[in-house]
């Protein structure tokens, strides 16, 4: 049974250059509370990739998980969509 507790966030795969590591860009978008405007925000994060299966430009999950070094904190979860 699989736990749900841990958060799951999707992005964008900017960077596989490191060995069983990616990351991963993560869009959020919020209206400003004074002038009503839509604001875009990102941030990156390194996720744990095993088998190195995602490439840049791809659509993933990534999922929260145990400190696996000094900024990975997520693991891939699944790839949403390929990159063309």
């Amino acid at each position: 049974m699989e736990n749900t507790s841990k958060m799951i966030k999707q992005g964008v795969v900017v960077s596989d250059k490191n060995d069983k590591s990616i990351v991963v860009r993560v869009q959020r978008q919020y209206i400003h509370p004074l002038y009503k405007k839509t604001v875009r925000r990102h941030k990156k994060f390194m996720a744990h990739d095993e088998n190195n299966e995602a490439r840049e430009g791809d659509i993933v999950q990534i999922r929260e998980s145990r400190p696996l070094s000094a900024r990975k904190r997520w693991t891939l979860h699944k790839i949403v969509e390929r990159s063309k």
